[in-house]
């Protein structure tokens, strides 16, 4: 099994949503939720890597482990490494897991999934994707695809990711789940890339990995984590984990 450590990526400046990460649900921040449930899935130490004192205060005073990074990070990326960079300067952990802060629903199962691409040496990065059972979803642009080639059960050698309707034909099509397990060395070289042609033009950063030739794996789970980015997702999270307890 890999040394993996999770960082969390945290920053406070939210278009629609300011102050994302303390974001009450059920008496606590989100922030904390979701440093919960990486905590859970019992994979390696879990560090916040915050944007601010507030979001570091809070993590600590629940009991869990924060960072303070710099403000001005462009992505979570660079927000993880820097983070990496202070709490494992001796380079212990071979493996990054980046967990979103805005999914309080995430099920621990799907971290732990996320590792088992990495089993193969040759993957660089593993993801998580779930097939998509709602119509609505297939055409919806907010809702980023995974094209991949299966090469074992519920797992595919990731081709593409887009948010366009694809691939086109009969079949399933497969919903992205944005957490990232990266090898330490693939981390390091990913965000000394500059962003690239199909980055920018489909506003997903992990197509900067495969312009680069990077080779990214996906692990199907069964769930899609509610991320929280307007009032209306923090209500709902909410309800759904209020509906838990």
């Amino acid at each position: 099994m890999p040394n993996a450590i999770v960082l969390i990526p945290a920053r406070m400046a939210s278009t629609r949503l300011p102050g994302k990460p303390l974001a009450d649900i059920l008496g606590e921040p989100m922030i904390v939720h979701v440093w919960r449930r990486a905590t859970e899935a019992q994979v390696g130490p879990v560090v916040v890597a915050a944007d601010s004192a507030e979001i570091r205060d809070c993590v600590q005073k629940a009991g869990g482990t924060a960072v303070l990074t710099r403000p001005d990070h462009e992505s979570g990326s660079d927000r993880i490494f820097e983070a990496l960079g202070i709490t494992d300067p001796q380079g212990k952990h071979d493996v990054v897991i980046n967990v979103q802060g805005d999914l309080p629903t995430l099920e621990s199962g799907a971290i732990q999934a996320s590792l088992k691409p990495l089993n193969d040496s040759s993957v660089d990065i593993a993801t998580l994707a779930a097939e998509i059972r709602r119509d609505p979803e297939r055409t919806n642009p907010n809702v980023v695809k995974v094209v991949g080639t299966q090469i074992a059960p519920g797992r595919q050698r990731a081709l593409y990711f887009t948010r366009a309707t694809a691939p086109h034909g009969d079949g399933p099509l497969f919903h992205h789940i944005g957490l990232y397990a990266y090898r330490r060395a693939a981390l390091e070289r990913f965000v000394s890339l500059p962003p690239s042609p199909l980055e920018k033009r489909e506003k997903l950063e992990q197509l900067r990995a495969l312009e680069a030739g990077m080779r990214i794996d996906v692990e199907t789970v069964s769930t899609v984590p509610l991320g929280v980015d307007t009032p209306d997702d923090l209500e709902r999270a909410r309800d759904l984990l209020g509906r838990k307890d």
